[in-house]
């Protein structure tokens, strides 16, 4: 029977490349398997939606009193654990490199389940790439060292479909990609009126966002931008037309910055209008607001300003210790027409201690906080939850 060779492997898992592309400078193939096993068991003081008991979501707390009663519960948890694989293919035009990553958090349609999901599907030859990875609009190396698995909730973090250009490549980069659009709508007031059950959401185009980042010894900082086009049309036979368009766009402002070999301060501050999506925990797009006496169009939608910050720091205490500790906070500017209990401002805080006795081995525990703050009926809700988590991670190289 004829062997698989390492080449050919990695060519099909990188979808085939032919062969008069392959680099014959004598650098190899590479793939890289990955992934860990972790436990995530805590004890959970308050109220979360049950979907989410194990992480901290701001809008996913009690948007009035008893909303997820009763107080105090443990919970178990594998679906932090990951898998995946890249590969790396020297080619004539450059290195082809590929990401397949999976995890088992379930979102979407399977919420509060532990099943597969994917993470990144993507790959790029040169300076271009496409498939779906971390939007140019984020920043991943502002997430902390936590064992919570959502993270910040002012932080911009999204995995999008794109395709991309990398014109500056390294420590000191610049990317422009075109990404799949698409928004969510809060009906605020009118959520049960039957005019608006017959809008419907049109994307004529694709997002755009570009990211540049100065690299130094001492860290980087980081500018992102954002534009994208939303638009809304009324299908229904009445006498209202409530068809419209919002421009959504955002700046995202970031860096790390290493003070000495210990410590790094990972920082983010952004700001922007129907991007919300974007965000790592926020809620809709797209907000409905009175439009005076029109008779026609007597309500509107407007695009959401929204406000994210991040300031975490990330100690190095020896070889096995480590902690981070840090803040962040996401706040909407509602319309005049958003319901009472909508969602307003989002706080969430923490603090932990890690200890890795051996390479790929961690364990720690951690004080998580979050709270929610209502639009307008002055509701407030908290969670305060302490987490123990065991991780086993592998990595080999072949």
């Amino acid at each position: 029977m004829r062997r698989l060779s390492l080449t050919h492997l990695a060519a099909l898992l990188c979808g085939g490349v032919p062969a008069g592309l392959l680099a014959q400078s004598g650098s190899q193939s590479t793939i890289n398997v990955y992934g860990f096993a972790m436990l995530d068991a805590g004890y959970n003081a308050d109220q979360i939606d049950p979907n989410w008991y194990d992480v901290i979501r701001t809008t996913k707390l009690p948007a009035f009193k008893n909303q997820f009663a009763p107080d105090g519960n443990a919970y178990f948890s594998v679906r932090q654990s990951r898998l995946g694989v890249k590969a790396n293919i020297p080619t004539a035009l450059g290195d082809l490199k590929t990401t397949f990553e999976f995890e088992l958090f379930g979102t979407g349609v399977d919420a509060g389940q532990t099943t597969f999901r994917l993470r990144h599907a993507y790959g790029e030859l040169g300076k271009f790439g496409a498939g779906q990875t971390w939007s140019p609009f984020m920043d991943i190396d502002v997430f902390p060292n936590t064992l919570e698995y959502w993270g910040p909730a002012g932080m911009v973090f999204f995995r999008n479909l794109q395709v991309r250009y990398m014109p500056i490549q390294g420590d000191t980069r610049l990317t422009i990609a075109l990404e799949r659009p698409g928004a969510s709508a809060d009906q605020g007031v009118y959520a049960g009126r039957v005019e608006l059950q017959d809008v419907k959401p049109k994307f004529p185009l694709p997002d755009l966002s570009a990211e540049y980042r100065y690299g130094q010894k001492w860290g980087y900082v980081e500018i992102a931008g954002l534009v994208r086009r939303i638009e809304w049309e009324d299908q229904g036979t009445d006498a209202f037309d409530l068809s419209g368009n919002a421009t959504g766009w955002g700046i995202n402002l970031s860096s790390n910055v290493k003070i000495g070999t210990k410590d790094v301060v990972r920082l983010q501050g952004m700001y922007g209008e129907g991007v919300e999506n974007y965000m790592n925990d926020a809620p809709a797009d797209v907000g409905i607001a009175s439009n005076g006496q029109n008779t026609v169009t007597p309500v509107k939608g407007e695009a959401l300003p929204v406000t994210g910050v991040v300031a975490f720091l990330d100690h190095t205490w020896n070889e096995k210790f480590s902690t981070a500790v840090g803040y962040s906070m996401v706040d909407i500017d509602n319309t005049n027409r958003s319901a009472p209990e909508t969602f307003k401002r989002g706080q969430y805080a923490l603090g932990n201690l890690l200890y890795t006795p051996v390479a790929g081995v961690t364990t720690g525990v951690e004080l998580q906080w979050g709270n929610r703050e209502n639009n307008s009926d002055g509701f407030k809700s908290d969670i305060f939850k302490v987490q123990f988590s065991f991780k086993y991670a592998f990595s080999k190289t072949y």
